[in-house]
């Protein structure tokens, strides 16, 4: 079976995962023993540019297509975001294979690109399992360290694709209580939007 899941329409009940209970059916294709090879900083810093200049997702694919594999952490999480802003593109391939990159390396994500990779993903309409799962976790881990654009970011990704993350949703609704007065009024608009459409209570 597919490990993700392509929304069509409004989200219903039927089509949430619930991510943070139970096991997950689809086996995870074995890492390659060049998954963790990454190239050094400047050419990070060389693919980050190109990553930012490209001007149409097939284009930033193509480079992760090529050269995905030796991507950092930073590198990964900015081409979700960035073919994330095109919205939705046939590109599925590309993405199953996205997704397997910055679920493997979720851990190394900041705090932003925890968000940015959630919110990119989002915005394509494309749903991996493994790597929604994994992103809840470290969301919820780092609750503390996401500012309110994350926070709401993150919280919006998860109702927009119906992914049901109660424990997530928890840690985001203590720190937009706690640092309510750094909220501008669309991140609050963010925030209370993904909790009404996930039908989450906040405290």
């Amino acid at each position: 079976p597919s490990r993700a899941v392509r929304h069509d329409g409004e989200a219903s009940e039927r089509n949430k995962l619930e991510l943070e209970d139970g096991e997950l059916e689809e086996e995870r294709p074995p890492a390659r023993e060049d998954d963790d090879d990454e190239a050094d900083i400047h050419q990070q810093i060389a693919w980050g540019k190109q990553i930012a200049r490209e001007r149409t997702p097939e284009a930033i694919l193509r480079l992760f297509a090529g050269e995905g594999r030796r991507f950092n952490a930073r590198n990964l999480s900015m081409t979700a975001h960035r073919v994330g802003k095109f919205g939705r593109r046939d590109v599925r391939v590309h993405l199953e294979q996205l997704a397997i990159m910055c679920e493997r390396r979720v851990e190394k994500f900041d705090p932003q690109g925890i968000a940015n990779t959630a919110w990119g993903f989002a915005k394509m309409d494309f749903v991996d399992r493994r790597l929604f799962e994994a992103i809840a976790v470290q969301a919820r881990k780092r609750s503390g360290q996401l500012n309110p654009q994350d926070m709401g970011n993150t919280a919006w990704a998860f109702a927009t694709t119906a992914v049901a993350a109660p424990l997530l949703f928890e840690a985001i609704a203590g720190e937009a209580l706690r640092r309510v007065r750094e909220f501008t009024s669309t991140d609050m608009a963010c925030t209370v939007w993904a909790f009404a459409t996930a039908a989450v209570a906040a405290p």
